[in-house]
């Protein structure tokens, strides 16, 4: 296996686990502040546009590339 091969799986597995700590901040942040069931939508809608952006924009940067 050669290092690029290591380093893309490594980007891969770092960018899921960084995508579920996410997740995990939002809901606590809900959590704590009793924010319902709505309240809890909002959030993940406003703060996880955040990280959809990011991900799309390595979707979009991997299609061009080719």
């Amino acid at each position: 296996m050669r290092l690029a091969e290591i380093e893309a799986i490594s980007l891969n597995v770092g960018i899921t686990v960084f995508a579920a700590y996410i997740f995990f901040i939002i809901y606590d942040l809900a959590k704590k502040s009793n924010a319902g069931k709505f309240g809890t939508a909002v959030l993940f809608f406003a703060l996880g546009l955040g990280l959809a952006a990011f991900l799309v924009k390595s979707v979009v940067v991997y299609m061009i590339e080719g």
